[in-house]
């Protein structure tokens, strides 16, 4: 009989990192499939976009429960916001 490998911290990196590729395969297809929705077909794709961010304010509130967030996390969160609030005014006047 072959011996069972034990769990150790190669192990659990490896398996944690299986879970990050296939978080991040989903969000990118969920990304992909938003776009379709509503370029190509002209609908409506709230619903996927809300699993996404939701998934994503899962991840953040588990980080900052363990105190794992970096210190300029924070100051990252707002420049993204305030990017993104740009170039939606832009695209909003585009229109």
């Amino acid at each position: 009989m072959k011996k069972q490998v034990e769990r150790d911290e190669r192990t659990v990196i490896v398996e944690k990192s299986g879970f990050y590729y296939a978080y991040l395969f989903m969000g990118f297809a969920l990304l992909i499939n938003i776009a379709y929705k509503g370029f190509i077909m002209g609908e409506s794709a709230f619903d996927l976009l809300a699993i996404l961010v939701l998934s994503g304010f899962v991840s953040v509130i588990y980080q900052a429960k363990h105190k794992t967030l970096s210190r300029t996390w924070f100051k990252n969160i707002i420049m993204t916001f305030l990017i993104a609030v740009v170039i939606a005014i832009m695209i909003a006047t585009l229109r």
